[in-house]
């Protein structure tokens, strides 16, 4: 939102919204999405919380239909995707939270299912340079350990689990951290294979770590570890009462807090971080340097 508020582009309407005019963009963005397909959580017995159907896969899928609705033929299309700025995730925090519930181990995670979530990513990106994308802003990971969800569904009682700059879960961390870095080799190779795009790594995991350690002075007065909406509890996140449902109580200052349900931000963060993609340091390149050479709109 802030960054097309920055560019000045309005508001992408969801792809699902039949009928609509997408000549401006269309937002694919959908609940428990996953880098991952649904076949592969079931052949890797990964079903105590069920995925949803909405993979990348899925998504790209309904970029087809779209694409149907707003260019007539191969080269048209190409021309006009050549102009656009495509936001390609954040990918692969989902694939790892539902790793995390049937008890996978870090290095099982590491070593399995890191190396698939970045190699579809991968793949995906490359299915829409094929289609004439030239500008892909690609998110890394936030750092799950210092979410309310996994600090409530995960507590431990042993302190060297938790950092004790944050307080956040280094486990969950470490493994956001090893995604980011992966991820960033491998779009650093695409980037050279395909030298006419110009792909954007997006840092989500920086700022967020400096709201943990220092949330003072970003003005977040209860820190990053506590939602604003919540139901209760240490970092008031109750599953049975989250934010929405009955039980749950809202905070009177939002922009005090960095986290809003447990899972998302408030819209201060989402500011902020909006700006450092926007001007630098947490995007590489800048997204308004890309914007002002290649005349993206």
């Amino acid at each position: 939102m802030f960054a097309a508020e920055a560019l000045g582009v309005p508001l992408l309407p969801p792809s699902a919204n039949k009928g609509t005019n997408f000549s401006q963009g269309a937002n694919f963005a959908v609940m428990g999405a996953t880098a991952l397909d649904l076949k592969y959580f079931r052949d890797n017995n990964v079903w105590s919380i069920p995925p949803f159907n909405t993979s990348m896969n899925c998504q790209l899928e309904w970029f087809q239909e779209v694409k149907e609705t707003i260019c007539s033929s191969p080269q048209e299309c190409k021309e006009f995707f050549g102009k656009a700025l495509f936001v390609f995730g954040e990918l692969g925090g989902n694939d790892y939270s539902f790793a995390w519930k049937a008890e996978w181990s870090l290095e099982k995670v590491k070593t399995q299912m890191v190396p698939k979530v970045v190699e579809s990513i991968i793949g995906g990106i490359e299915a829409l340079l094929d289609e004439g994308a030239r500008h892909v802003l690609v998110p890394g990971n936030l750092p799950a350990g210092c979410i309310p969800i996994t600090l409530t569904m995960y507590p431990s009682e042993d302190r060297s689990d938790y950092d004790p700059r944050t307080g956040c879960l280094k486990k969950f961390n470490g493994v956001a951290l090893y995604h980011n870095a992966v991820l960033r080799v491998a779009l650093d190779q695409l980037q050279r294979r395909r030298p006419d795009s110009r792909i954007i790594y997006a840092d989500y995991y920086t700022p967020y770590i400096q709201f943990a350690r220092t949330p003072h002075l970003y003005g977040y007065k209860r820190g990053a570890l506590r939602a604003c909406c919540g139901g209760g509890g240490p970092y008031n996140y109750n599953m049975s009462s989250s934010c929405g449902l009955p039980g749950a109580t809202v905070c009177d200052d939002p922009d005090a807090h960095v986290s809003w349900d447990g899972i998302h931000l408030t819209e201060a963060p989402y500011r902020f971080i909006a700006n450092t993609w926007l001007k630098g340091p947490y995007a590489h390149p800048p997204l308004a340097s890309v914007v002002r050479d290649d005349m993206v709109y």
